[in-house]
């Protein structure tokens, strides 16, 4: 067995700066989710609220992310990318605006929660775009030989900005508050478009440019369903994340019943992305390529376990443990899937492939938000955290039999075939 380098993708000049770009992107977006989150809770005390700022983002981001996908295609990516930074730029400038104490005593609290789901609706379509373009542009700047150990140091910064991100959000609450929290994620933004100027334009693969957008839908949507390891894996993340999605609910947990203030609020919100950078740091030297399919179907049934603990726990630490191992099992579900994608993937339609995955996996995180604070009215916080981890474990227990092709999934060989 041929010994590997778990740095060979950071020898190249342009990944590293497309992986600061990216870390900077998601401190910014983490970090403005979160002060979103305990903004909107402070103000309306209402846990379906927290919900309802998933629902905002998700209708945007599932309605436009197919057409999004076609668009990402046609274009130039760099280019692309340069637009969806100022779109993130304008909306997180109106956030900072309207969390403004002066805009706050001059307005009704109703109109001001108003405001921000509606900058949230707006931020769920710019990011549509986001997420083909970034999973596109990847392969412009990674050789093909390169791109399992590129795709797990891309993951592990991903990660990396989700530890830094919610942590850095709770204390810049309670340091120096929301709104000049939201200046923060401004000077991210800007520094993400700014390193975004030092990587060359890229060529568009696409050979059919001008191709009528509904066949070229059909065909990106064609291709994921005829490829059942994509397919396998995108169903049962998404299934997982929306019925684990216990994050939404943190800033009931750290109010209400652990009682931490923002402080241990985000720490709580940043232990999952921990456990999740760990992880994905000791794949980069030891990756997963035998039985990876099972190896898969284990890590998100653990995830499942964690959301059940956490959720039973009144303690602070046991429940920082729990959010922890919830990441660290997250982290082996996301390089499998990350790799499975970018190896499969023809180049000529990573844009709408990226598409699918973001509609199905990454929409979940926003419709589990949504599906937590909705469960939460009904039946009581707690209750939903331990319902959502049950759903989990369930649904991966039946998974390995309806996915036949997943649970028998080799990374080592589809490497090779590649």
């Amino acid at each position: 067995m041929a010994k590997t380098d778990p740095y060979q993708a950071l020898r190249n000049k342009e990944f590293r700066l497309f992986l600061v770009i990216r870390f900077a992107m998601v401190l910014a977006w983490t970090m403005q989710f979160i002060v979103i989150e305990w903004e909107v809770y402070s103000l309306t005390k209402d846990p379906l609220a927290l919900g309802i700022i998933g629902l905002m983002e998700i209708i945007p981001a599932v309605s436009l992310a197919l057409f999004a996908g076609h668009i990402v295609d046609q274009k130039e990516k760099r280019k692309m990318l340069m637009w969806c930074l100022a779109g993130f730029f304008t909306i997180s400038t109106l956030l900072f605006v309207t969390c403004l104490p002066s805009i706050q005593n001059s307005f009704d609290t109703k109109l001001i929660v108003g405001a921000i789901y509606v900058l949230v609706f707006f931020g769920g379509a710019v990011r549509s775009f986001i997420s083909p373009t970034i999973f596109s542009l990847f392969s412009l700047v990674v050789p093909k030989k390169d791109y399992a150990n590129g795709a797990t140091w891309s993951s592990s910064v991903w990660q990396m900005g989700s530890v830094v991100g919610p942590a850095l959000g709770g204390f810049s609450i309670l340091w120096i508050g929301v709104h000049w929290s939201m200046f923060v994620i401004i000077g991210f933004t800007i520094l993400a478009f700014v390193l975004l100027t030092q990587i060359e334009s890229k060529p568009i693969l696409n050979t059919k440019i001008g191709e009528p957008i509904g066949k070229s839908l059909k065909e990106g949507l064609k291709f994921v369903f005829n490829t059942k390891e994509i397919l396998g894996a995108i169903t049962l993340d998404m299934v997982a994340v929306l019925f684990g999605g216990a994050v939404a609910l943190l800033p009931v947990f750290a109010q209400d019943i652990l009682k931490v203030g923002p402080t241990g609020f985000g720490f709580l919100r940043a232990a999952p992305a921990i456990g999740s950078f760990i992880t994905i740091i000791i794949i980069a030297y030891f990756p997963i390529t035998v039985s990876a399919g099972k190896k898969l179907l284990f890590a998100i049934f653990g995830f499942g376990l964690s959301i059940i603990v956490f959720g039973i726990s009144d303690w602070f630490i046991i429940s920082l443990l729990a959010l922890f191992f919830s990441g660290v099992f997250d982290g082996v579900s996301v390089v499998i899937r990350q790799t499975i994608l970018q190896l499969k993937t023809p180049d000529n339609m990573r844009g709408r492939v990226a598409s699918v995955n973001s509609m199905f996996v990454g929409s979940s995180n926003e419709l589990g938000a949504f599906e937590s604070g909705l469960t939460a009215k009904l039946m009581g916080t707690v209750n939903a955290v331990i319902f959502g981890g049950v759903m989990t474990c369930v649904i991966v227990a039946g998974s390995g039999f309806v996915f036949p092709q997943l649970r028998k999934l080799d990374l080592s060989k589809a490497d090779e075939d590649e």
